[in-house]
């Protein structure tokens, strides 16, 4: 069987890779290393008409998000193996695989101490993506190289006007338990956004909108 080990290293821990190689070949996945997506990290596409398992993870990851996003995404293959298309992408089937898929290389000791930490947390109830839960994020973050200051939610004072990449302008209210209370300027509708969202600040500390 062919050894993807010194290609996988490249992305993430060393010491993980003859484990991933060993997980491609026992299952026929067709693992492929995508282009950077901004709208995930990696996704799988279980088997369809003679195609194998396939899984993609961004390139531009840094080694521990890499390693992360491709648990994720085996899981998500072992939990098709089990019960096909008879229950939710990321329901408590899906939790199990991934709390054991991740178990041997916290074992190993691969990951650092804040990232373990944060892994550790995240487990508990693992949710769609790593970037969905603030403490695994921000540890994974400073791991990225050439990291710069990104301007978030959270980091921006109430009531400041910002918008999103897609152009949206809104004004930053309130927290509501887990995420912002926004509303879009052009429309008065009220949204709540994830507080580790990436926005472009546009006026700091305005006044609240009437």
């Amino acid at each position: 069987m062919p050894d993807f080990s010194q290609q996988l290293s490249q992305y993430m821990p060393e010491a993980a890779a003859p484990i991933i190689s060993a997980w491609i070949n026992d299952t026929g996945c067709q693992f492929r290393i995508a282009r950077r997506r901004r709208t995930k990290l990696g996704d799988y596409t279980a088997p369809f008409r003679g195609a194998p398992h396939k899984i993609s993870v961004n390139h531009d990851l840094n080694p521990y998000a890499f390693l992360i996003t491709t648990i994720h995404e085996f899981a998500h293959l072992q939990t098709w193996q089990q019960y096909k298309h008879r229950v939710k992408p990321h329901g408590m089937e899906w939790k199990g695989h991934y709390k054991q898929l991740m178990a041997p290389f916290l074992r190993l000791g691969i990951f650092p101490p804040d990232v373990r930490y944060a892994i550790l947390q995240y487990m508990e109830n693992p949710a769609a993506s790593s970037c969905t839960d603030v403490h695994l994020y921000r540890a994974l973050r400073k791991y990225d190289e050439n990291v710069t200051e990104q301007c978030t939610i959270e980091s921006i004072p109430t009531n400041s006007i910002f918008a999103l990449e897609n152009g949206r302008v809104f004004q930053k209210l309130e927290k509501l338990r887990k995420r912002y209370k926004c509303i879009e300027l052009s429309t008065d509708r009220t949204y709540l956004i994830h507080p580790i969202a990436e926005v472009i600040l546009i006026k700091e500390a305005a006044g609240i909108k009437k």
